[in-house]
């Protein structure tokens, strides 16, 4: 049964059966990510006038398929911090989105992403030198401030749907071809957030936490649908994609430089400028 609350009609949380695998939502989800997350910053260098901003529809789409998931939740998910969770992810993008706008069009100036700001040459040369403390600020709110508002609802939001994806069916445990077929474009873009945005720690806090509801649950004799298994399984294969990451680069000396301290990330954009830029000139060379 329903239950009326002052927000409007709320599921149930106790007797709400499981949903469906969510085929159309995951789809439409990995889409947009690859489409227009991943590929809107190599658009925007490649084929955008240095002049014009970045467009930012993946900030529209990605709001709308939250609450699209929000909505699929078989758990009534409390409506101030989902309201509060999704206001925050959009200050967050449209911060990151003004400052992809001027740092990804510093690559045709020779901007290079493998080293700090202040250690770029073009940024070296720039006069008065208070104006490197400027480009210092954009850093921060593209890569720290703006990251952090974005990616901590998003994180959020995906945990809060991920409490109500339990089921006490042992044969609604089950994915089907297409959750199998979603899975590794979806934990392939899981890599890229997580070492592009370098939200490691709040990535492997959100799955031990999944993990510890997991076994909480099970101890209730719950397992989970096969939305919360997508999900689980997701994370699984991201953790393993970025050690594999970290291992092919551990010996690189210039990124080490870049990402000092104990946990090492590199970023796949630094990787590029690093390396297959180079490359690129010296193909074009001969």
């Amino acid at each position: 049964p329903s239950v009326i609350s002052r927000h409007g009609v709320a599921k149930s949380e106790d007797t709400s059966k499981p949903s469906p695998f969510h085929r159309d939502l995951w789809f439409y989800f990995t889409l947009q990510n690859w489409v227009l997350d991943f590929g809107r910053p190599i658009a925007m260098v490649r084929l955008v006038p240095a002049s014009r901003a970045s467009a930012g529809p993946s900030t529209l789409f990605n709001t709308s398929l939250c609450f699209q998931l929000i909505e699929r939740s078989p758990k009534t998910l409390p409506r101030s911090m989902v309201y509060v969770s999704i206001i925050t992810f959009v200050m967050g993008a449209s911060i990151h989105l003004v400052g992809d706008s001027v740092n990804h069009r510093l690559i045709f100036s020779g901007y290079q992403h493998h080293l700090s700001v202040r250690e770029n040459p073009i940024i070296k040369n720039l006069k008065p030198e208070t104006l490197i403390d400027s480009f210092e600020l954009l850093y921060y709110y593209d890569e720290y401030l703006g990251h952090s508002m974005w990616y901590i609802p998003f994180f959020l939001i995906l945990f809060i749907y991920f409490t109500g994806c339990f089921t006490p069916v042992e044969e609604e445990s089950r994915m089907p071809v297409a959750a199998l077929l979603l899975m590794g474009p979806s934990s392939l873009y899981y890599w890229y957030l997580v070492t592009e945005g370098q939200i490691f720690i709040l990535y492997i806090f959100t799955f031990f936490a999944m993990m510890a509801l997991v076994m909480h649950q099970k101890r209730k004799g719950l397992v989970l649908d096969s939305n919360g298994l997508f999900l689980f399984y997701s994370f699984i294969i991201t953790l393993l994609l970025i050690a594999l990451w970290v291992v092919w680069l551990w010996n690189d000396k210039i990124l080490r430089k870049k990402y000092p301290g104990v946990i090492y990330i590199p970023e796949p954009w630094a990787f590029y400028t690093l390396h297959m830029n180079n490359l690129h000139a010296a193909k074009e060379s001969f």
